[in-house]
């Protein structure tokens, strides 16, 4: 089971922290991990700065992930920590006519499989990482995100 600690400091409008721990559970079911993760709601400003300084892209994005750098020797259980875009969030779902929780769901386990490793710079990482979230998804009732995508 992965614990969650959920921030929202400016109440934007978001899942409650019982959704997104469903959906950190359903990666840990699958993945047989267990771990803590911090998710942070952020508005575009936010998510501008973080993508600017830590992805040198000046623009907002959905979600960011940030994998725990924490050293071998020292005990942790933390996984890594993301920061999630609501004003973004919405957009999409709404250009690719998704359902809103649908695409915080995809977004939260994307998130949370980078910061288990997986990444998508290479054809064949693209390929696992999104046939996963596809499965993971399907598993909670929710469509192939990428079918509709622009």
């Amino acid at each position: 089971m992965i614990q969650l600690d959920l921030i929202n400091e400016v109440n934007l409008p978001a899942p409650d922290s019982a959704q997104f721990q469903n959906w950190l559970n359903q990666v840990a079911k699958k993945l047989n991990m267990t771990g803590d993760v911090c998710i942070k709601i952020v508005d575009e400003a936010e998510s501008q700065e973080l993508n600017k300084i830590y992805r040198e892209q000046d623009k907002p994005t959905n979600v960011l992930s940030f994998p725990s750098e924490i050293p071998d020797f020292v005990e942790s259980s933390h996984l890594g920590d993301l920061a999630i875009c609501a004003p973004i969030v919405e957009q999409e779902a709404q250009e690719q006519n998704k359902n809103i929780n649908d695409h915080w769901a995809h977004l939260t386990i994307h998130g949370c499989l980078h910061l288990l490793g997986y990444d998508h710079i290479e054809d064949t990482q693209a390929e696992t990482m999104e046939a996963l979230e596809i499965e993971l998804l399907a598993e909670l009732g929710i469509e192939n995100p990428y079918l509709n995508n622009i």
